[in-house]
């Protein structure tokens, strides 16, 4: 009976310990997320710059990611219809066809049918001056980018460099009573204002590049589309 209960004792004891630290567990994902905001603010005030940058490189990434997808949607045989509507005269057909899709290949095929009819360099100039504008769409918000995966590394050795002020102007008013304490804000705010200038820049350069090549892709797109566009009004033209 006494080991019984003995035994009884332990298990109780265990399933209460269990139960406690079953409890304490949650508290692990908070502690966690209050220590990274210390260690952030531990950064200086650079570092909510540095998040700013941040939040409009990843804003500027996924708003020309959408654009550009939205821009190289255009039906394969797209050119094809256009041949078949100039080689019959359907001019106005061509040009509904046009504004169904909202892609700078099929504004810039449009600028071209309304222009048919004049000198071929007119309607070539036409067409050049509406692609250098898509282009301009295209590329709009880039310049940011760029300057974000410059301007935040440097943002970051900024920091670091004021870290370093503040750890040595901490030891010399500390003077022969040096303790390795008085150096840890000024360290902190140097090491954490690099790692943060370094990430944000690594995002917005990777970005950059990443939007630059589609750009480039859908520029070749848009120059192919236009010489075959050329080539149908030399070769088949037509009037409704």
């Amino acid at each position: 009976m006494l080991f019984n209960l003995l035994q009884t004792d332990t298990l109780v004891e265990a399933a209460s310990g269990a139960v406690e630290q079953m409890a304490a567990t949650p508290a692990q994902p908070a502690e966690m997320s209050e220590s990274l905001f210390s260690m952030f603010t531990l950064g200086g005030p650079l570092m909510w710059v540095l998040l700013v940058l941040s939040i409009v490189a990843i804003y500027i990434i996924g708003w020309k990611w959408w654009t550009l997808n939205k821009a190289s949607k255009i039906d394969g045989n797209f050119m094809n219809d256009i041949r078949d509507y100039m080689n019959a005269g359907k001019t106005k057909s061509a040009v509904t066809l046009c504004r169904k899709y909202d892609n700078p290949v099929a504004r810039m095929v449009e600028t071209g049918i309304h222009r048919l009819g004049r000198p071929m360099g007119d309607i070539q100039s036409a067409i050049e001056n509406t692609g250098n504008v898509e282009v301009g769409r295209l590329e709009k918000g880039l310049p940011i980018l760029a300057t974000i995966a410059g301007g935040a590394p440097m943002i970051g050795f900024l920091g670091t460099v004021l870290g370093m002020v503040k750890a040595f102007f901490n030891m010399s008013k500390a003077g022969n009573n040096i303790d390795i304490t008085l150096l840890s804000d000024g360290i902190y705010t140097a090491m954490l204002t690099t790692v943060g200038g370094l990430i944000v820049g690594i995002i917005a350069y990777f970005g950059y590049n990443w939007l630059t090549a589609k750009i480039s892709n859908l520029v070749n797109k848009m120059e192919s589309s236009t010489m075959q566009f050329i080539d149908i009004v030399l070769h088949e033209p037509g009037e409704e």
